[in-house]
C-alpha cells in the first residue's frame, strides 16, 4: 500500500494517526511551520482555506476529531519527500466525507498539504 521513504513517516504511521481516537497523533505528523490548503464547496480553488503552522492545523483537526465519526485511510503512496492519501469519514447518521491530499515531507513531518474534500449533502 505504501513504502517507507522518509524517517518516521510511512503508511502505517499515517493509518494509526488517521484512524485513531485522538487528534494528537495526527497533529504530531505536522512540522511546526506546516501549511495546509483546503479546497471544498465553501473554499473553492481560487480562495482555499489556508492554515499556517501546526497550531492552526491542530485547532482544525481537534475540531474534526471532537465529532462523533469514524476515519479510515483508504489509500496511501509515500515516495521520496511526497505523500498522497485518501481518507474517508462517516458520521453516525450515514453522512460520508471523502478527502484526498498531496503533501510534502521534511524530516518525517508534513510541511505542505493540499486537501480536496467533499461530503454528502
Amino acid at each position: 500500500m505504501g513504502t517507507t521513504a522518509t524517517p518516521g513517516f510511512d503508511t502505517e504511521t499515517l493509518r494509526r494517526a488517521i484512524e485513531g481516537d485522538s487528534a494528537a497523533d495526527l497533529v504530531s505528523l505536522y512540522a511546526d511551520d506546516a501549511e495546509m490548503r483546503i479546497v471544498d464547496r465553501n473554499t473553492q480553488p481560487s480562495r482555499p482555506k489556508v492554515l499556517h503552522g501546526r497550531d492552526e492545523i491542530a485547532a482544525m483537526i481537534g475540531d474534526v476529531y471532537s465529532r462523533e465519526m469514524t476515519h479510515s485511510l483508504d489509500q496511501c503512496v509515500v515516495e521520496g519527500d511526497r505523500v498522497a492519501f485518501v481518507e474517508s469519514c462517516r458520521y453516525p447518521d450515514g453522512v460520508r466525507v471523502l478527502a484526498e491530499s498531496m503533501a510534502s515531507l521534511r524530516d518525517g513531518r508534513i510541511v505542505d498539504q493540499t486537501m480536496i474534500q467533499a461530503w454528502d449533502e
